[in-house]
């Protein structure tokens, strides 16, 4: 993705407004490196609701968690029993079985994808959780599993600014659902395609480019995506919730033009001057 301009200051900063949101982290892992909100949560301006079934890296969490953070052991998905499927690498442990005839065709994956041990594990459904009432962001990486716990948390959905999850162009795991599909779904919950986060190619074998095995090259394999509520229907949402969306934007993914244009409805709403002062402080950087 395109970075963020050169010393942006936050969205508190440059807005002067006090926003705090709510996000929800399906899969908070924190092996998967600094999350998109961290800005938001150093700041104080984030409470965040994690969800990691792995013991160890829950303990982890909640070994590095501060004020604003709670974590839940729950697997998140619909409610049912499922075979929880562990692999040779723990990145691709899921509930679906890891799609061999896909894996095969590039390097590494094969191995990766090997089911060393089975569990069965309880789901829970984000619908049903009450920590997770009024929520403004999701973000969710759970290895194939992302539009199952998407289709049976509707009712939080309803309030969601902002979504950020994987997607995969390629079925890396038996009946898994593609980006397609995903698209479709949150679509019709009345989201649209923000951008990618960034998109990751591979290698396909035998092919080896400059002795790398994870080497992108042209097939596209995944990535994550961003999702945001249709920028055409914004009389859905109220003014904090236009705040809301701008601080995610602004200060996950560095979107300052959608902010923007979030604050100046803002403005015309509320005939205040939100959309200038953040304007001039952006130029001004």
């Amino acid at each position: 993705m395109e970075d963020q301009p050169a010393n942006v200051g936050s969205f508190r900063s440059l807005t002067k407004t006090d926003v705090r949101v709510k996000i929800v982290d399906i899969g908070a892992n924190p092996l998967d490196g600094v999350p998109p909100y961290e800005k938001l949560l150093r700041a104080g301006d984030a409470d965040i609701i994690g969800f990691e079934p792995n013991p160890a890296a829950l303990a982890k969490l909640n070994e590095m968690k501060g004020p604003t953070e709670t974590y839940l052991p729950y697997a998140i998905g619909d409610g049912k029993r499922h075979k929880l499927n562990f692999c040779q690498a723990a990145g691709m442990t899921s509930l679906l079985t890891p799609n061999r005839e896909v894996l095969e065709l590039f390097h590494g994956f094969p191995e990766w994808g090997t089911v060393i041990g089975t569990e069965e594990v309880d789901t829970q459904r984000l619908d049903d959780i009450a920590e997770t009432a009024d929520i403004d962001m999701v973000k969710i990486d759970i290895q194939g599993g992302e539009l199952m716990a998407l289709s049976h948390a509707k009712k939080r959905l309803k309030t969601t600014l902002v979504i950020q999850t994987e997607v995969e162009f390629l079925p890396m795991y038996e009946g898994q659902p593609l980006f397609s599909e995903v698209e479709i779904f949150l679509r019709k919950q009345g989201f649209m395609l923000h951008r990618f986060y960034p998109t990751v190619s591979r290698v396909m074998a035998p092919l080896v480019v400059d002795n790398n095995i994870y080497a992108g090259l042209s097939q596209l394999f995944w990535a994550d995506a961003i999702f945001i509520r249709d920028i055409t229907r914004l009389t859905q949402l109220s003014d904090q919730q236009l705040l809301k969306m701008a601080a995610i934007l602004h200060d996950c993914y560095g979107s300052i033009d959608v902010a923007l244009r979030l604050l100046v409805e803002h403005d015309t709403r509320t005939g205040g001057r939100l959309g200038g002062t953040y304007l001039s402080a952006l130029t001004a950087g």
